[in-house]
């Protein structure tokens, strides 16, 4: 039986966590470095502004939205209805400010970087010169919906290069969230479990779950956005973040500020996904519930080893996007898109 990817895993930049920096792909971060350098526009916290960028031949388009830096508490009173062990210690938290996807990439924009031939020669070396997913043997969509629908099913590693292409073709610095960078953006300025309050007999104003979906995912942004007007935030797909996941929860935070963490992974599994999906009851939706990746997660992939690019049986996974406004080193940004 074929695997779903054809090989690839030769292509792809090894993870910082598996030996350290490789100088020939670090060589390529200081390329795509020098030119968001060249091409930044500087701005303040006070002038953020949405904008919307375009990819390819074909006019596709993504919107970032502003997300004010400020300071929230991280995961869930124990009281929380729904609230699991993983979601505290709470932990007093400051955040900078950064720009995030309106909504999860859709496969619009991430069949761009997929089909480099098919829909997107640039004849530019630095941005093809990015690794990219091997060309998959069915149809990733599963059938539920490809025009502006959520892409699924895609490793951590896969969406960490796609935001290295996306920097690299636009000149502007991306790569995933925090987990606490979008907890953050979830609550926007909130603290009830959902964006909207306690009830979840509100959901399907705001999110598309168990109760509402059809068992399938659905087209981004038809539902109503968060007060930051970021759609989504509340299930269609469980998006990945930076992070590693700790079954303790934020043991690792200190009682006290702390300001943009990260909790690095030191190794593929398990890290942090966030949101809750279509296939989710609506506790899963909360704005702290989290959920960590597993190798289960491509259990159909026969082949040995299997896809670096993608999760064959994590139908509701996805991922969006973040730019911070200040841009980091090469040596950070190689961190970000290879941890």
């Amino acid at each position: 039986m074929p695997s779903l990817a054809a090989a690839g895993a030769a292509l792809f930049i090894a993870p910082a966590y598996a030996g350290g920096i490789d100088e020939e792909k670090m060589e390529l971060v200081r390329e795509i470095h020098a030119r968001i350098v060249a091409t930044h526009e500087a701005a303040t916290d006070e002038a953020m502004e949405a904008y919307s960028g375009e990819i390819g031949k074909g006019d596709v388009a993504y919107g970032m939205v502003p997300v004010p830096g400020g300071e929230f508490v991280l995961g869930s009173p124990e009281d929380e209805a729904g609230r699991r062990d993983d979601e505290g210690p709470r932990r007093p938290v400051t955040v900078s400010s950064f720009w995030m996807g309106e909504h999860p990439v859709t496969w619009n924009e991430f069949e761009l970087f997929m089909y480099p031939d098919r829909y997107d020669g640039t004849d530019d070396q630095t941005v093809d010169a990015v690794s990219r997913p091997t060309p998959p043997y069915v149809d990733m969509t599963f059938g539920m919906g490809r025009d502006g629908y959520p892409a699924i099913s895609m490793t951590h590693q896969a969406a960490a290069r796609y935001c290295q292409w996306l920097s690299a073709r636009t000149g502007r610095f991306y790569r995933l969230p925090t987990e606490a960078e979008w907890e953050y953006a979830a609550r926007a300025g909130t603290d009830t479990p959902y964006v909207f309050g306690d009830d979840p007999g509100d959901l399907d104003d705001f999110a598309w779950y168990a109760g509402n979906s059809e068992y399938s995912t659905q087209p981004v942004g038809h539902k109503a956005p968060n007060p930051w007007g970021l759609y989504d935030m509340h299930g269609n797909v469980w998006e990945w973040t930076l992070d590693r996941y700790d079954p303790e929860g934020y043991v690792h935070l200190d009682e006290d500020h702390n300001r943009d963490p990260w909790a690095k992974p030191d190794a593929e599994y398990p890290r942090v996904v966030r949101g809750g999906s279509w296939s989710d009851p609506a506790d899963r939706l909360r704005s702290a519930a989290r959920r960590a990746s597993s190798p289960d997660w491509k259990m159909l992939d026969p082949q040995l080893p299997q896809s670096v690019w993608y999760h064959t049986n994590a139908h509701w996974l996805g991922f969006r996007i973040v730019r911070p406004l200040e841009i980091p080193t090469p040596e950070e940004m190689y961190e970000y898109w290879n941890r």
